[in-house]
């Protein structure tokens, strides 16, 4: 490969990264309860590492081809070992916080239930939910906006 597409392929790889992480923040402020902010930021920031982490292996292997030197080799090992701790970690971290925050009694909140689910047991929206709108009858979603 040649510079322009290893730093096209790296950019590439950050930019993913890094809205995947932003996502996640976004994720953190803007979901009701421990549940839904726990489930939006691990998935988004154990993707935004997984790309972040792919940057840096491409410029690695760039760079070993470029130089021939062996410890860009052991830099990509020492990464790609990361990636596997962090999608083993991740995951079992999140599961631990929610169920700690399960046996301690905190409840999901009623607005991360489906409407449709909502209106069988009650109309606690009378007619206007804040996550969706009610349109001739039908349920149909249309998320609110981010900010």
């Amino acid at each position: 490969m040649n510079g322009l597409t290893v730093a096209i392929l790296i950019k590439l790889f950050l930019g993913i990264g890094l809205a995947f992480n932003v996502l996640g923040v976004v994720a953190l402020y803007r979901f009701p309860d421990v549940y839904t902010r726990l489930h939006g930021t691990t998935k988004c920031t154990t993707f935004g590492s997984i790309f972040t982490s792919a940057s840096v292996v491409v410029y690695s292997i760039s760079k070993y081809v470029t130089t021939g030197e062996p410890r860009f080799i052991t830099f990509t090992i020492h990464v790609v070992i990361a990636i596997f701790a962090l999608l083993i970690t991740n995951p079992t971290a999140a599961h631990a916080i929610a169920r700690a925050a399960h046996k301690s009694g905190i409840k999901p909140m009623e607005s991360s239930i489906s409407c449709r689910k909502r209106r069988r047991v009650k109309s606690s929206h009378d007619g206007y939910c804040p996550y969706c709108y009610i349109v001739d009858d039908r349920n149909i979603r249309f998320f609110r906006n981010l900010v």
